[in-house]
């Protein structure tokens, strides 16, 4: 039986779709015609191309975007690519060529293979952040903050000259006004500590940082230095992007996970004063309950008061512990935390509720970047101070008792106040409350709230990235350039490469520092000589704001137009936006903080970016492997038989389900997918795998099963050269109708809910029915196709032709659901006899009583258990079940 000829039929459509630009969404819309903004997460363009993993995504909101347009919905579903970044600088580099080389390259394969699938993007919208034209508008964005400050009291980012205002009323001026103006931008520079690597010559965040203390690319040597870099001020946001996450309908995990990366802690500051000195060191504790068990403290090798407080006689070895500490990565630090290790300091701190002396010391399990860079310690009740403690012989005082029968070493929930003084009996919450209280009124402490959340370290050192669009002037500090001059073009490099060292305390030296007629600029401020900013924007500068661009991408006069940006994104931002959970806390929070940036200067006009978020499961792969351990690639494994064996050995192979990989050589193309089996089989398997959330395994066994439906769907419409197609006139069937108007209201129903697994399976039992009636009216088999339409577009626009209609079936609407059609004319009835089941029945919904016991007394399954017996009573509760009684 010959397979329908899916090759010429996709690329007919293909064709046919792009060059009438079916998808394109209107520039100027409608405001009365209600919209729908569908969204992918924009890809990387990598080398290797896509493999079968990534389409899932992108099928799924094809779908929707295809569903909605047929409800009559304006849908904006478009495309782009996320190409500036580390591994593409790495990738050129390794291969020799020029990273706009290798970039316009692998964006090109990749939309080759977008394309194959026949997605219903509007390309005429794609960008690439790449694009001068794209970033001139991420430099645009960027200084939007440089000329910005957070204002406290109203909650809010606004523009810097208001500040300026603000200081010079507080007779501010001069260099002085300059460096307070400057403190308080959102975009900022600072000394900070960071990643980095010499290897690869930049700084990196610690995402790209190994548990082992490595570069993820390179596998280089990572070391912890402070270095001088633009930080932007999401801090400032904390609070917002906590709470407003009510405002977003995303899954629980991924909020979850945002509340935990911004780490939002209520307790207090106190203020622990020394000994004969003018120093304080101020701590957050989320439990100042527990201040009379503080026996020591402990200070970030960080922190500013380190040096400054140490005893002559321990210099030497406080020195020494700070500079080892100052070699580790903080996930370095981390992992070694079971190991504690720290250096008394030889000073000492009073502890404010009891006046006891107790030692400071300095240990990297405390970090700077969290609270204050100091804890007080509670040994007691705090496991990591617990282990610190029990190794350098330091005291233990229970202040907290537990339920009975519970140890109090290293309990940390809650309980009654013990050896506390005039607080002992006291709940914790109550301890809590009163303790904060009485340190305000002494001027020892206040309530706090904290945030594990730290500015964003926004500078690298390489070249393929934004460049900033600032310049250093001696006579006017660090200036923006006016807009006029954007975008600031990244210059051509011949050598691109980034100066690598093996000595990590060496200068950075990016790559735009060789561009000796770059550097070198007029001050747009004063006139004078002044030199640009040498670092790049991180990767994920151009992603933060890519949903935006697509609303209004050919605008050279702003960002977006406020009218189409309002339609859009009203009232609640990007209506479906789907992708990996991977993203949760980069990405998605980066993106949250910069739209709120642009909110408050009233350039957007929503509080959110993304109302819905869909986050797809990951599909997997099968990995093969000999007894060797060695993984053997896909064409050398036979899978024929119950157990997969090597192609030239014979030899049984383990097997194992696991992400793809190349390492794992278990990567499946899907360019060979679609040569064998077509665009529309494999989006239809992608989503019949299972529920769209979950992970699964990919198994190219069982694509021929998907594609054998599409086959039968063919020859049901069209017939092939064996089977006569069973579309004939006056082929109504009552029957055939109600299993399509029921098939039509699931489809629907599960594509708005994204089961897309089950909206198949519906589709499938629906052509059984008609292959069990052997006919279908024309046009039955026409809402059929409608519905199958956004699954299988290709095969449903070439048999929406074959069947007579002129126009394009992208252009239809979807079918109507009528509501009687959709109620039941027979109802199944379970029979019991004597209360025990016996059989069921099925009988007209408006059956007689005497008719439906009728029934039930001649079902074969039902009689048997009457024979010989007296029926003494009949019980039958309409539609529900009927009991006979007998004896």
């Amino acid at each position: 039986m010959a397979a329908y000829p899916f090759g010429e039929i996709e690329k007919k459509w293909q064709k046919a779709w792009e060059e009438g630009q079916v998808f394109k969404a209107p520039v100027r819309p409608d405001p009365a015609t209600p919209k729908f903004y569908v969204l992918d997460m924009f890809p990387y363009p990598s080398g290797a191309g896509l493999h079968v993993g990534h389409p899932e995504g992108y099928t799924a909101t094809d779908i929707v975007a295809r569903y909605k347009r047929m409800k009559g919905f304006n849908v904006l579903h478009p495309m782009g690519y996320d190409s500036f970044g580390l591994p593409a600088q790495q990738y050129a580099v390794e291969h020799g060529i020029h990273p706009r080389i290798t970039t316009e390259r692998n964006i090109a394969n990749i939309e080759r293979q977008i394309k194959m699938f026949g997605f219903s993007y509007d390309w005429s919208r794609r960008v690439a952040t790449t694009d001068p034209d794209y970033y001139r508008w991420t430099q645009w964005i960027f200084l939007q903050m440089f000329n910005a400050w957070f204002d406290p009291d109203a909650r809010k980012a606004r523009p810097i000259t208001t500040l300026v205002e603000k200081l010079k009323r507080e007779g501010l001026s001069g260099r002085a006004l300059r460096d307070a103006v400057d403190a308080k931008r959102l975009a900022y520079m600072a000394e900070v500590p960071v990643n980095w690597c010499p290897a690869l010559g930049t700084v990196l965040a610690n995402e790209e940082v190994t548990n082992e203390g490595r570069s993820d690319r390179g596998n280089h040597p990572v070391y912890r230095r402070a270095l001088k870099q633009w930080m932007l001020r999401i801090t400032a946001y904390a609070e917002r992007l906590v709470d407003d996450l009510k405002l977003c309908d995303w899954p629980e995990s991924i909020k979850i996970m945002q509340r935990n990366w911004v780490g939002r802690s209520e307790g207090a500051e106190v203020e622990f004063r020394m000994p004969n000195s003018e120093c304080r060191i101020v701590v957050f504790t989320t439990r100042p309950d527990t201040l009379f068990g503080a026996t020591y403290m402990v200070l970030a090798p960080e922190h500013p008061l380190v040096e400054k407080i140490t005893t002559a006689d321990q210099q030497a070895a406080v020195r020494a512990y700070v500079e080892q500490a100052g070699r580790k990565t903080e996930l370095e630090r981390m992992a070694d935390a079971k190991d504690k290790t720290g250096v008394f300091t030889g000073a000492h701190a009073i502890n404010p509720v009891n006046q006891q002396q107790i030692p400071i010391w300095v240990a990297d399990y405390v970090m700077m970047g969290y609270g204050t860079g100091a804890i007080m310690a509670v040994p007691a009740h705090d496991t990591r101070d617990f282990e610190f403690a029990t190794k350098f012989k330091l005291p233990i005082v229970q202040v907290v008792q537990p339920p009975e029968g519970v140890d109090w070493r290293g309990y940390v929930e809650d309980g009654i106040a013990v050896n506390s003084g005039q607080y002992d009996g006291l709940t914790t919450a109550e301890f809590k409350k009163r303790i904060t209280a009485e340190l305000e009124a002494a001027r020892l402490g206040k309530y706090a709230v904290n945030y594990k959340l730290r500015d964003w370290i926004f500078s690298r050192q390489w070249y393929w990235g934004e460049p900033f669009p600032i310049v250093h002037c001696d006579a006017c500090g660090t200036v923006g350039l006016p807009d006029d001059q954007l975008p600031l073009r990244l210059p051509d490099l011949d050598d691109f490469t980034p100066e690598a060292s093996d000595d990590p305390e060496a200068p950075p030296k990016p790559p735009l520092g060789r561009v000796k007629d770059w550097i070198t600029v007029a001050c747009p401020s004063c006139g004078k000589l002044a030199q640009r900013e040498l670092n790049a924007m991180p990767q994920w500068a151009g992603s933060c704001w890519y949903y935006l661009r697509y609303l209004d991408p050919k605008n050279a006069a702003r960002f977006c137009d406020p009218e189409i940006e309002r339609y859009w994104m009203g009232p609640n931002g990007v209506d479906l936006y789907v992708g990996g959970a991977e993203h949760a806390v980069l990405h998605l929070l980066y993106a949250r903080f910069w739209h709120k940036v642009l909110h408050d200067l009233g350039h957007v006009s929503t509080a959110e970016p993304f109302g819905k978020l869909f986050n797809q499961g990951m599909i997997r792969s099968f990995a093969y492997r000999d007894k060797r351990g060695i993984c053997i690639p896909y064409d050398k494994v036979d899978s024929s038989g119950d157990k997969p064996t090597h192609v030239d050995t014979g030899e049984e192979l383990q097997v194992s389900i696991e992400k793809m990989s190349k390492s794992l050589k278990n990567v499946v193309n899907p360019d060979d997918v679609i040569a064998e089996y077509g665009a529309d089989t494999f989006r239809l398997y992608e989503m019949f795998m299972g529920p769209l959330e979950a992970s699964k395994p990919w198994n190219t066994r069982d694509v021929p099963g998907v594609h054998r439906f599409l086959n039968r769907v063919w020859r049901m419409v069209a017939g092939d050269e064996e089977h006569a197609s069973l579309v004939a006139e006056g082929a109504e069937d009552a029957e055939t109708e109600r299993a399509l108007h029921k098939m039509v209201k699931k489809v629907g129903d599960d594509i708005e809910a994204m089961k897309f697994n089950t909206a198949i399976s519906a589709m499938m039992e629906f052509v059984n029915v008609v292959y069990k009636a052997g006919s279908i009216a024309p046009s039955q088999a026409a809402r059929f196709l409608l519905a199958l339409a956004p699954f299988a577009p290709h095969l449903a626009e070439e048999l929406w032709q074959k069947t007579g209609h002129a126009k394009m079936l992208a252009h239809e609407p979807w079918p109507e659901v009528r509501a009687e059609f959709l109620e039941e004319d027979t109802v199944e009835v379970p029979v019991q006899v004597n209360g025990k089941l016996r059989g069921r029945i099925r009988v007209p919904v408006a059956a007689a009583k005497e008719a439906v016991l009728a029934a039930a007394r001649a079902e074969p399954s039902v009689a048997p258990h009457l024979a010989g017996k007296t029926v003494r009573k009949e019980i039958y509760v309409p539609g529900k079940m009927v009991n006979l009684v007998a004896g």
